[in-house]
Parts: C-alpha cells; structure tokens; sequence
C-alpha cells in the first residue's frame, strides 16, 4: 500500500489566516441615512422659500395699488393715495412726514362733491412718496 502523504507541511514564513473586521456596511449605512438626511433638508429649504415666494405680500399689493391711482379722477385718487400709502408712512419719520404733507395736500379734494383736476405741485409729492415707497 501507498502510504498517504499530509498535505499539512508547516510553512514558517507565512503568517495565518486572521480574520479582518469589516465596517464597510456600516460605513455605507451612516452615508446613506446623512445623505438622506441632507437631501430631506434641502428640500425642506426648498420648500418654505417656495412658500415664502407665493405668500400674499399686502406691502407689495399696495404699492402696485398706489402706483396704479387713476389721477384722472382726482377725488377717488385722493382717497386711493390715502388708504394704500398709509400702510408705507411708519417706515421712516421721513415717510410720515412725507405722506402728512401729502395727505394736507390732497384733503382739498376730498369731501366734496366737484373738484378740480389734481395740480402739478400735488402729483409731484405723490410721485416722490410713490417713489420714496419700497417693498
């Protein structure tokens, strides 16, 4: 008979086998829970600059209102400049003074039942506060 031969010869040179830890699973696991975690803050950041763009802004309604006044028809745009600029006058004591003015101004158009056209010195105040307006 054969004899068997042992296919275990000692290697000297060679180290064992050592089992490695492997995180990488873990690793890929923490990337993508912080990635989803930016992309959902992302769209959050999306979503309320969207939300803030379609708000319904009154300051910028009236100063398309004010800007819009039809002085063909002095009285209804006495009352017009009135109401929608009133909204604008505590920005700065420069605007309260501004608009006092041209509320003294426009006060001999209103209450009465026939006025004349507005004149030039009137429309340029209102042109100026108009101006002096920001949203």
């Amino acid at each position: 008979m054969m004899q068997q031969q042992s296919y275990d010869i000692p290697l000297h040179d060679i180290k064992p086998i050592v089992e490695v830890q492997e995180f990488s699973l873990y690793y890929f696991s923490a990337l993508v829970v912080v990635g989803t975690l930016l992309a959902l803050f992302f769209l959050y950041l999306l979503f309320r600059w969207i939300k803030r763009k379609q708000r319904f802004n009154l300051r910028k309604e009236y100063k398309k209102l004010l800007s819009q006044a039809a002085l063909q028809n002095p009285k209804q745009a006495a009352y017009d400049i009135t109401r929608y600029g009133a909204l604008f006058q505590n920005d700065t004591p420069r605007h309260k003074e501004m608009f006092a003015n041209l509320v003294a101004r426009l006060e001999a158009y209103k209450y009465k039942k026939e006025v004349e056209s507005l004149d030039p010195e009137t429309i340029g105040y209102y042109n100026l506060y108009k101006e002096m307006c920001d949203v």
